[in-house]
């Protein structure tokens, strides 16, 4: 059962599940989340997350796009880490529930699912739907084949990236990762046609245990985030994260000048909240 209200009704989903893509439709949810949709229908989820954060030390700047309960099909939900706003009960529980999808996630994601948050005891899901996964595994969903890899986030006590390849293209999500070394081998193993990487600013966030500011460097730089993008050879950037937190927006629209310079990434796509995107 879900406990969310939505700014926007349920017009997303719907959109979601009327599409017929010709290749990979992806939307944007804002955060980090997306949907994907192939054009044999399969439906993933990726990093969905419909809560405000915690204020006033986190505070959510952009609309609750959708309510999960409102979601009818889905196949999957991946998560790439343990932060809620990427493992997240409220957000993720109720999908789940209706839908029989099964939960991909590293391992300390789903300690937070069974222990931390006890979603089984929130919601009606079963102990096969909680799947823990690690880098070098491969899971097939449905028309997508999903390559689980390295993620590079030191904030995070176990993150991953996913490479999801479909017959039409090739789509990365990193989650929050920031650039590394192995992502040349990466970059050089996949032909990633649409990436998706977290860039944000550096800003004060209050200190969880003394309410004090703290300057808090949460997702990469600009120069961070092009030069993984460079390192993996996206053919397209899709900048996220950007838009989520007080005092860490950023404007993604200057990535253009830090890439000018670079062979890949070849395009910036710059997506807001709800846009959707076609491979």
């Amino acid at each position: 059962m879900s406990t969310v209200k939505t700014d926007w009704g349920s017009w997303l989903p719907r959109d979601v599940e009327a599409a017929s893509p010709n290749t990979v439709a992806i939307w944007y949810l804002g955060c980090n989340g997306f949907f994907l949709k192939g054009n044999e229908g399969t439906t993933i989820a990726i990093d969905p997350y419909v809560g405000t954060g915690d204020p006033p030390r986190t505070v959510r700047m952009i609309p609750v796009p959708f309510d999960p309960g409102d979601i009818t099909t889905m196949d999957a939900v991946l998560a790439t880490h343990e932060h809620t706003d990427h493992t997240h009960g409220p957000s993720q529980g109720p999908i789940l529930e209706s839908t029989d999808a099964r939960f991909y996630a590293p391992d300390d994601s789903i300690d937070v699912a069974r222990e931390t948050e006890a979603w089984q005891d929130e919601y009606d899901i079963n102990e096969t739907q909680l799947q823990v996964i690690s880098e070098g595994d491969t899971i097939d969903i449905g028309e997508f084949t999903v390559h689980v890899e390295y993620a590079h986030d030191p904030d995070s006590t176990h993150p991953v990236s996913y490479v999801i390849e479909h017959d039409t293209g090739t789509f990365f999500h990193g989650g929050d990762t920031k650039p590394h070394d192995d992502f040349d081998a990466l970059g050089n193993a996949y032909d990633i046609d649409l990436g998706v990487l977290a860039f944000g600013s550096i800003g004060n966030i209050d200190d969880k245990d003394t309410g004090e500011p703290v300057r808090t460097k949460w997702y990469a730089t600009e120069n961070e985030i092009i030069r993984a993008a460079a390192a993996l050879n996206i053919d397209r950037l899709l900048p996220s994260h950007w838009d989520m937190w007080k005092g860490l927006t950023a404007d993604p629209t200057a990535l253009h000048a830090h890439a000018q310079s670079y062979t890949f990434p070849r395009v910036i796509e710059i997506a807001e909240i709800g846009d959707r995107i076609d491979i």
